[in-house]
């Protein structure tokens, strides 16, 4: 690309400092302690009975406190006399295919020895209901033939859709346990009917099975444990709305805006389904349902630079970016990209955006496409990846802006970017 880099070289950077955004941020001293006393409600435990062989669903995004949780959760089954096992209850993820889900846990930590339980991976689903238009219904075989199911997931907005039930357990009896086929049918409707789509089957999958309870938490913005319930299943119907607007209350996000330039460390379904969560970064898909004023704050330009380790080169979302690295791009493995974008539907999510050799040129190319932009006093952003916002980098002109908002704490003055002799940052 030696044509390329002449025509970039010389595009000033402007500098950049260090800021620390500072979220209402309430926390639960005892997530698991928590957990234990809900879980010891009579409402629950007088739903399992000894000797049931009871599925847990684990999902396919980090979640604080993952495996302590998770501990109480089949502890307490086998104190009341069950025998719990896992099902990953994630859709077309990990490649669509048994071994990549169980692959993909074991990137949290989250294995049979890990955990004391058997880990039973299936894509094979059984039909379960019909919806009022004739569309079936599906779940997890192993689910199915259990003697009852417990769901397992946070609970928090959704990347692409607004409804009483956004990604929480009534998705996941939805999608996560409908496995690829499900997901499918469920993605059939278009982005537009999703939420609608989402309550339909999961609710229906939520009764048409022997769901027993659910287990929600709901993180602050720092990723810590706010809130944590075990809900019955007419409980789930109820409160998981209510948790749901909690969630929403304490989403973090980017304390700037009308941006020339957002660059991203990083993405990775292990951050967020689209790699990067759109409710910070607003890179919402084409027919998300989602307001005109929300995608109207997305920055004229959208940088990544890499994939997560844990994404197994799942490249979700590198469509919503406008440039990227060719690093990030040897990185991209299609057998792990490609079947979300079939299962959802979704083409764009995947495209492959102007590449640069470094990660210099790849902002450098950023700046050098904003036609009429004030070059004097460009607005930038740089984050790690949408789960971590505290810590940011800010340009030069959004200083005066940072030190009168009383959320907002400078750590550190403008100064130049330090690129090694590759042009990279990290």
């Amino acid at each position: 690309m030696e044509q390329v880099n002449k025509l970039l070289n010389g595009v000033e950077i402007p500098d950049m400092a260090q800021v620390r955004q500072n979220f209402s941020a309430p926390v639960l001293d005892d997530p698991c302690g928590t957990l234990k006393q809900q879980l010891d409600r009579p409402e629950i435990r007088n739903l399992v009975k000894p000797g049931m062989k009871i599925a847990v669903t684990v999902g396919s995004r980090g979640i604080a406190e993952y495996i302590p949780l998770l501990r109480c959760i089949l502890d307490s089954l086998k104190e009341m006399g069950a025998e719990p096992f896992l099902i990953p209850a994630m859709g077309s993820h990990g490649g669509a295919s048994a071994e990549g889900q169980k692959k993909l846990l074991a990137g949290y930590g989250i294995t049979e020895e890990s955990v004391g339980v058997p880990i039973r991976a299936t894509m094979e689903v059984v039909a379960v209901d019909q919806t009022d238009s004739g569309e079936t219904v599906w779940v997890d075989r192993y689910a199915k033939e259990a003697d009852g199911i417990v769901l397992f997931n946070r609970i928090k907005p959704h990347t692409g859709f607004r409804g009483d039930y956004e990604s929480g357990l009534v998705k996941m009896a939805a999608i996560g346990l409908g496995k690829q086929k499900g997901a499918e049918t469920v993605h059939d409707g278009g982005p537009a009917m999703m939420a609608s789509r989402v309550r339909e089957f999961g609710c229906r999958a939520i009764r048409a099975v022997n769901v027993l309870f659910g287990v929600g938490t709901v993180e602050n913005a720092y990723e810590k444990v706010r809130m944590v319930h075990a809900l019955t299943r007419d409980e789930i119907f109820t409160e998981e709305p209510e948790m749901l607007a909690v969630a929403k209350s304490g989403m973090p996000c980017i304390m700037f805006e009308h941006l020339d330039v957002l660059i991203v460390d990083q993405i990775g379904k292990n951050i967020s389904g689209p790699g990067m969560d759109p409710n910070i970064t607003h890179t919402y898909l084409p027919g998300a349902a989602i307001s005109e004023e929300l995608r109207a704050k997305r920055a004229t330009r959208v940088v990544i630079f890499d994939l997560t380790e844990e994404t197994h080169g799942a490249a979700m979302g590198i469509g919503m970016s406008d440039i990227t690295t060719k690093r990030l791009f040897e990185k991209m493995n299609l057998d792990t990209t490609y079947p979300n974008c079939l299962t959802g539907g979704v083409t764009v999510s995947a495209k492959i955006p102007m590449m640069f050799d470094s990660q210099k040129l790849a902002i450098q190319a950023a700046i050098k496409t904003l036609n009429g932009a004030d070059l004097e006093h460009l607005r930038i952003v740089r984050i790690k990846d949408t789960l971590h916002t505290e810590y940011i980098e800010i340009s030069e002109a959004l200083m005066q802006e940072a030190r009168e908002n009383p959320e907002v704490e400078i750590v550190s003055e403008p100064a130049p970017l330090v690129f090694d002799e590759d042009g990279n940052l990290f």
